[in-house]
């Protein structure tokens, strides 16, 4: 009896197990060895292709501001190492352009180098009779010699101008280029045009002050590179006062230097190079200069420090100077883009301008549907414009830019162009205020691009948080450290913020009205970009 009671037992005992063997221990290995393999890509309102296949992953909207699906599953996250090189070795920063043909590059390797001869020639020409003319004033000229270079930075920069970016995903020029502007020898300093054009002259009674205000200059470099010059107006740590109207904010070199590799990091590539340097502004810019204007604005302060002020009479004082350590003064250098007269552009003012007045309002902060007219507008109505603008008001809007009342295009590319982030040291004035106004575009017209979002959810990720990417961009620059953590932290949070607008018009409108597909097929793939280099 009691032996068929022990077979009994083993008899219930095996069956028991071999049920959970069959329901539940089997269903968990299937789905584990599934799930190790490629994602299922046929689930509803999920996926296309993945990049694999020739396509990029549509966003799902379950999640958009934590953990974006890019590829049909989530980074997970990675310890050590370099997340720039992560990020730009990422399939989103390889996506493949149509093949440039002379119609979609701005400039043609024939026309560039005839237009640097001529300014070679016209540089010595200048040279020649200004050292004339100075010998009969016993005036003293500091000569330098001009070099002739056709593999110069600044000429690989122009020529690799196209009708998508002002430069490619794998172009070295760029780095190399910043190298060398902090290191160039200055051989002219000058007015910028803008500022020439004012001679002297300004109207106190203009709420909006002209350009004589930013104290900015044009350095010429010995291979006749251009750079523009903003120097130091603030500390780091300094904000814009509360009652600062921002049409009469500074203009911070920090900002621009960081609007550069911002840019560079949400993939716009449409900020000319900017880079840091310690100007000794008596050799490099009293001493080189032919401007008597500018030689004016120098003097020697009480501190034995070198100073100069801009010429505009409003601000013609000491109190506004910028001054040196007792010569050094750093400064942010912008590569300047090709000559007007070999590569125009036109400005035009932007649909969300504001009102540079005290009391005045515009259109769009009181109308919540001004975008429904502006859409019926051209060039607005068809095209990628005010999809480029709602770009830029995303850029604006993460480095606190409220000056945005104009933007600039290439008149080549017509209205399929980009538009240039130009002018962006009102920038970072105050980490703890988030200006949403500056994303009324995003808002009022409910529409971005697939590319613009998707790296936006990725640079949401932990693995690529925005903050640690741009606190190691900068810290390549000489100037570092370029932004203190409250203005790095800050970009995280308006980050969200931009996803959460973008969220709230899916759910009111759906994606397909919402997010417009813009890119093709991405030139490596996910297994390539996890352990790749940078490629900028």
């Amino acid at each position: 009896m009691m032996r068929r009671d022990r077979i009994l037992l083993a008899v219930t005992l095996t069956a028991v197990f071999s049920a959970d063997l069959y329901f539940i221990l089997l269903p968990k290995l299937r789905s584990k060895g599934l799930t190790s393999g490629h994602s299922c890509s046929c689930g509803a309102n999920k996926l296309t292709l993945p990049p694999s296949q020739g396509g990029l992953a549509t966003p799902q909207l379950s999640n958009w501001t934590s953990a974006p699906l890019l590829d049909g599953t989530t980074s997970e996250p990675a310890y050590g190492g370099s997340k720039l090189v992560r990020l730009f070795s990422h399939p989103l920063y390889n996506i493949q352009t149509p093949a440039l043909g002379p119609e979609e590059r701005l400039l043609q390797v024939e026309q560039l180098i005839d237009y640097y001869r001529r300014k070679v020639s016209h540089w010595e020409r200048h040279m020649k009779l200004y050292s004339e003319a100075a010998a009969l004033a016993n005036i003293t000229v500091t000569k330098h010699e001009v070099t002739y270079d056709p593999d110069a930075s600044w000429l690989k920069f122009h020529l690799g101008i196209n009708r998508y970016a002002l430069y490619s995903h794998d172009d070295p020029t760029v780095l190399q280029l910043i190298k060398d502007m902090q290191s160039m020898t200055v051989i002219s300093a000058d007015y910028t045009q803008d500022e020439k054009a004012l001679k002297g002259a300004c109207d106190c009674t203009q709420v909006v002050k002209p350009s004589g205000h930013h104290l900015k200059l044009a350095l010429k470099m010995r291979n006749l590179a251009k750079a523009m010059f903003k120097p130091m107006r603030q500390q780091r740590d300094e904000e814009t006062p509360e009652d600062i109207f921002y049409f009469v904010d500074l203009q911070r070199h920090n900002a621009e230097i960081a609007a550069f590799h911002l840019d560079r990091i949400l993939d716009f590539r449409r900020v000319p190079p900017v880079v840091g340097r310690l100007v000794n502004i008596t050799s490099e810019v009293l001493k080189v200069t032919q401007n008597e204007d500018l030689r004016a604005v120098f003097f020697t302060s009480p501190a034995n420090n070198t100073c100069f002020f801009a010429k505009c009479l409003y601000v013609c004082k000491t109190e506004y100077a910028a001054c040196g350590s007792p010569d050094l003064l750093e400064g942010s250098l912008s590569a300047y883009l090709p000559g007007l007269s070999i590569a125009p552009r036109i400005s035009i003012p932007s649909p969300w301008m504001r009102s540079y007045t005290f009391t005045g309002r515009e259109e769009w902060e009181v109308n919540p549907f001004y975008c429904d007219t502006i859409k019926q507008q051209y060039p607005y109505n068809s095209g990628n414009r005010l999809l480029n603008i709602i770009d830029m008001s995303i850029f604006d809007f993460l480095i606190g830019n409220m000056d945005r009342h104009h933007y600039e295009i290439f008149t080549k590319f017509g209205d399929e162009g980009f538009l240039l982030h130009l002018d962006n040291a009102r920038g970072f004035g105050k980490h703890a205020k988030d200006e949403l106004s500056i994303l009324s575009p995003l808002s009022q017209c409910c529409m971005i691009k697939q590319s613009t979002l998707l790296r936006l959810q990725l640079l949401a990720q932990s693995e690529f948080r925005l903050s640690d990417v741009m606190r190691e961009s900068l810290q390549e620059d000489s100037l570092r450290p370029i932004l203190t953590e409250p203005h790095l932290l800050a970009l995280d949070r308006r980050l969200q913020k931009v996803l959460r607008v973008v969220h709230r018009c899916v759910r009111r409108l759906g994606k397909d009205e919402v997010i417009t597909k813009d890119f093709v097929k991405s030139t490596v793939t996910p297994e390539a970009a996890t352990d790749g280099t940078m490629r900028r």
